[in-house]
């Protein structure tokens, strides 16, 4: 009786782009029914390799074999033919339909009439096999993150997907959406699905996957390894072909005068709804003040109306001069930095390049600007210090910043916002997505501030990260600030404990 041939059998992949080796003759192997783990930095290649087996691109050399059969996919349709799904990290689902609608979309039937009650009990029923519990009527923009990805993964299961990629799954869960997502997975192996699992999340790698494959460079350094007994420490090395710092160094100072000072403030989500309530809260300089809580509990808003970007009641001042309800740019005079959760979107210009995002704050000042011109030839200059101070990986500064790895893009803004000098930093979710390399250099940088004699405001759903880095954590539960602790006396049980509305 011979043996069952391996669900995805990647060989000798080669991808090459204008000036860059993507991928370098690379090997995967994916059994049937285990979960292999893909690791590697920022711009290592994973996407890029994901994305051959997706149909996406097509490799300059190299072969694919899907359960022992070579195939040549010339398009993502194609795979998924071949029973290939890719649930990506960034969703793609139409807000204003329901979760049967996006589901169904693209698909060749129902083709003239659609019995949506119907197809709402197909959905259930899939549902209830692989325990991915969503509405199939309700709309999408209704549903939390967590909910909208098993929309994605039953968009795939619904097509019949017997290999998922999922590209950084957890990178926007929170931490109890994280084990529902780990159950689910180990639901679809146990019934004869194989998964490629994308994170940069060490301790998620070991405790959910069967083997791994690591990429640095484009170039495998270790090739279907099995994760038992592999330690954290072991994966960095493997990643970045060093030694990585997991709990960086914070120097005891004495924090300094106020400079951020928010009094009873009240703002509105995007719905219309309450997002703050009542928050009041002073950050001083040399101090990381942290803000911890589920996602979606306020956080999002109250770095906007600090920078600006969202109207609210109440008071904030930034070294006692009022902000509140100003525009952005009267806070880029204040001195307020902004690092914002979504990098791609709202902290960048993705298809601008390197040289103008790094100038975006003061290209209307000398020497940079005059008023009506910019000195292209001091703003390049000006760039390539950065980047080499910030040790960006880009052919040039001349590179548009949407083909950055998330990792660089992130030191491009961190760049633009620490060369400003703040006086205070806003800092969303800085390191999420991130792998481990540039999750050290980015909180090597937040201390690095804070040593400076900035006052930094933290946002992070990292309890690991906040404990670092902070002085003081405040717990934010449905926009209300359940309390501020010292971060040297925090308990996290007691964390756990306000972060569900308990004071």
């Amino acid at each position: 009786m011979s043996a069952t041939p391996p669900a995805v059998e990647m060989q000798n992949i080669t991808v090459r782009f204008p000036g860059v080796l993507a991928n370098d003759q690379v090997n995967l192997t994916l059994r049937q029914g285990e979960i292999h783990a893909l690791l590697g930095e920022n711009g290592a290649g994973k996407s890029t390799l994901m994305n051959v087996l997706a149909g996406l691109y097509k490799p300059a050399e190299g072969q694919i074999k899907i359960y022992g059969e070579p195939v040549s996919f010339g398009s993502p349709k194609d795979a998924i033919r071949g029973g290939i799904g890719m649930v990506h990290q960034h969703f793609m689902l139409v807000p204003t339909q329901t979760v049967t609608e996006n589901i169904l979309l693209g698909l060749d039937k129902p083709r003239f009439r659609l019995n949506l009650k119907h197809f709402d009990q197909e959905i259930a029923a899939l549902q209830a096999q692989f325990g991915l519990r969503v509405d199939p009527k309700a709309k999408i923009w209704q549903l939390s993150v967590g909910e909208q990805q098993r929309v994605e993964i039953l968009k795939m299961l619904y097509r019949g997907a017997n290999i998922l990629i999922m590209d950084e799954p957890t990178a926007v869960l929170a931490p109890a959406e994280i084990e529902e997502l780990i159950h689910t997975m180990r639901a679809m192996t146990a019934r004869g699905k194989s998964i490629i699992f994308i994170s940069h999340k060490l301790h998620e790698v070991t405790a959910v996957a069967d083997r791994i494959t690591v990429l640095r460079k484009g170039k495998v350094t270790a090739e279907g390894l099995s994760v038992a007994g592999m330690t954290r420490e072991k994966l960095a090395q493997l990643m970045v072909g060093r030694g990585v710092v997991f709990t960086v160094h914070k120097k005891p100072q004495e924090p300094g005068e106020v400079v951020l000072s928010l009094d009873n403030i009240h703002a509105e989500n995007d719905k219309g709804l309450p997002a703050l309530r009542g928050v009041s809260l002073a950050v001083h300089s040399r101090e990381i003040l942290g803000i911890a809580g589920v996602a979606g509990n306020g956080q999002s808003e109250l770095a906007e109306v600090i920078t600006g970007l969202r109207p609210c009641t109440g008071t904030i001042r930034v070294h006692g001069q009022e902000v509140s309800n100003k525009p952005p740019i009267n806070a880029i005079r204040s001195g307020v930095a902004h690092i914002p959760e979504d990098r791609t979107r709202v902290g960048s210009a993705p298809n601008l390049t390197i040289t103008d995002n790094t100038i975006m704050k003061n290209y209307r000042e000398a020497p940079i600007g005059d008023g009506w011109r910019i000195n292209y030839l001091l703003a390049h200059d000006y760039a390539e210090k950065l980047k080499e101070a910030y040790d960006i990986l880009a052919p040039s500064v001349d590179t548009i910043t949407r083909k950055l790895s998330g990792g660089n893009l992130q030191k491009v803004i961190l760049a633009r916002e620490i060369s400003a000098h703040p006086r205070l930093m806003v800092a969303v979710q800085p390191t999420r997505g991130l792998d481990v390399g540039a999750i050290e250099a980015i909180q090597t940088l937040l201390l690095a501030q804070r040593e400076a004699g900035t006052a930094v405001l933290l946002i992070s759903e990292e309890l690991e990260e906040l404990f670092a880095l902070s002085d003081r954590i405040a717990v934010i539960s449905e926009g209300r600030i359940m309390g501020i602790i010292d971060a040297d006396k925090a308990d996290i049980n007691e964390i756990g404990m306000m972060m569900t509305g308990a004071r």
